[in-house]
Protein backbone atom coordinates (compact mmCIF):
# COMPACT_ATOMS: atom_id res chain seq x y z
CA UNK A 1 0.00 0.00 0.00
CA UNK A 2 1.18 2.97 -1.09
CA UNK A 3 1.28 6.31 1.62
CA UNK A 4 -0.42 9.38 -0.26
CA UNK A 5 1.21 12.62 0.81
CA UNK A 6 -0.86 14.72 2.54
CA UNK A 7 0.09 17.91 0.13
CA UNK A 8 0.66 16.99 -3.26
CA UNK A 9 1.86 20.22 -3.46
CA UNK A 10 4.95 20.11 -1.51
CA UNK A 11 5.75 17.07 -3.09
CA UNK A 12 6.18 18.90 -6.51
CA UNK A 13 7.87 21.92 -4.59
CA UNK A 14 10.47 19.04 -3.19
CA UNK A 15 10.76 17.39 -6.75
CA UNK A 16 11.40 20.92 -7.98
CA UNK A 17 14.06 22.04 -5.31
CA UNK A 18 15.79 18.60 -5.73
CA UNK A 19 15.96 19.53 -9.93
CA UNK A 20 17.20 23.02 -9.62
CA UNK A 21 19.50 22.21 -6.61
CA UNK A 22 21.66 19.19 -8.58
CA UNK A 23 21.36 21.28 -11.59
CA UNK A 24 23.32 24.08 -9.56
CA UNK A 25 25.70 21.33 -7.84
CA UNK A 26 26.48 19.37 -10.86
CA UNK A 27 28.81 21.89 -13.20
CA UNK A 28 30.59 22.70 -9.88
CA UNK A 29 31.37 19.31 -8.56
CA UNK A 30 31.85 17.53 -11.60
CA UNK A 31 34.88 18.99 -13.53
CA UNK A 32 36.32 16.23 -15.80
CA UNK A 33 35.40 17.83 -19.58
CA UNK A 34 35.09 13.99 -20.69
CA UNK A 35 31.70 13.79 -18.76
CA UNK A 36 30.16 16.93 -20.78
CA UNK A 37 26.98 18.77 -20.18
CA UNK A 38 24.90 16.99 -17.46
CA UNK A 39 21.15 18.20 -17.82
CA UNK A 40 18.69 17.13 -15.21
CA UNK A 41 15.38 16.42 -16.89
CA UNK A 42 12.98 15.17 -13.91
CA UNK A 43 13.06 14.60 -10.90
CA UNK A 44 9.72 11.76 -9.93
CA UNK A 45 9.43 11.31 -5.47
CA UNK A 46 8.01 8.71 -4.00
CA UNK A 47 4.89 9.72 -1.72
CA UNK A 48 6.63 8.76 1.94
CA UNK A 49 9.36 11.58 0.25
CA UNK A 50 12.04 8.62 0.97
CA UNK A 51 13.45 8.03 -2.49
CA UNK A 52 13.44 10.13 -5.20
CA UNK A 53 14.26 9.13 -8.88
CA UNK A 54 16.41 11.42 -10.80
CA UNK A 55 16.19 11.53 -14.56
CA UNK A 56 19.07 12.71 -16.74
CA UNK A 57 21.38 12.68 -19.72
CA UNK A 58 24.68 12.27 -18.30
CA UNK A 59 26.13 12.44 -15.00
CA UNK A 60 29.07 10.91 -13.26
CA UNK A 61 29.05 11.27 -9.45
CA UNK A 62 26.69 10.31 -6.05
CA UNK A 63 25.32 14.07 -4.95
CA UNK A 64 23.46 12.57 -1.93
CA UNK A 65 25.10 13.95 0.38
CA UNK A 66 25.60 17.31 -0.82
CA UNK A 67 21.65 17.43 -1.75
CA UNK A 68 21.34 16.52 1.82
CA UNK A 69 22.66 19.80 2.98
CA UNK A 70 21.27 22.17 0.67
CA UNK A 71 17.22 20.34 1.34
CA UNK A 72 15.51 21.65 4.20
CA UNK A 73 13.38 18.77 5.06
CA UNK A 74 13.48 16.07 7.96
CA UNK A 75 13.45 12.81 5.26
CA UNK A 76 15.87 13.73 2.60
CA UNK A 77 15.08 11.03 -0.03
CA UNK A 78 17.09 8.51 -1.20
CA UNK A 79 18.39 9.60 -4.96
CA UNK A 80 18.04 6.83 -8.00
CA UNK A 81 19.51 7.87 -11.06
CA UNK A 82 18.40 7.05 -14.15
CA UNK A 83 20.13 7.56 -17.59
CA UNK A 84 17.04 9.95 -19.59
CA UNK A 85 17.75 8.69 -23.50
CA UNK A 86 15.18 10.79 -24.87
CA UNK A 87 16.84 13.74 -25.53
CA UNK A 88 19.45 11.03 -27.81
CA UNK A 89 16.18 9.86 -29.22
CA UNK A 90 15.13 13.06 -30.12
CA UNK A 91 18.80 13.69 -31.71
CA UNK A 92 18.64 10.65 -33.94
CA UNK A 93 14.88 11.62 -35.14
CA UNK A 94 16.03 15.01 -36.01
CA UNK A 95 18.86 12.95 -38.29
CA UNK A 96 16.24 10.61 -39.68
CA UNK A 97 14.04 13.45 -41.19
CA UNK A 98 17.11 15.55 -42.43
CA UNK A 99 17.87 12.00 -43.91
CA UNK A 100 14.09 11.78 -45.02
CA UNK A 101 13.98 15.36 -46.60
CA UNK A 102 17.12 15.28 -48.34
CA UNK A 103 16.25 11.84 -50.39
CA UNK A 104 12.73 13.42 -50.93
CA UNK A 105 14.92 16.63 -52.62
CA UNK A 106 16.76 13.68 -54.66
CA UNK A 107 13.62 12.36 -55.81
CA UNK A 108 12.13 15.83 -56.85
CA UNK A 109 15.15 16.74 -59.17
CA UNK A 110 15.18 13.26 -61.04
Amino acid sequence: MMIKPSKPGRANRIEEQIQRDLATMIPKELSDKRIGLVTITGVKITPDYAHATVYFTSIGSTLYQRIFKLLKIHTVPQLHFVYDKSVEDGFEMDQLIKQARAEDAEKIKE
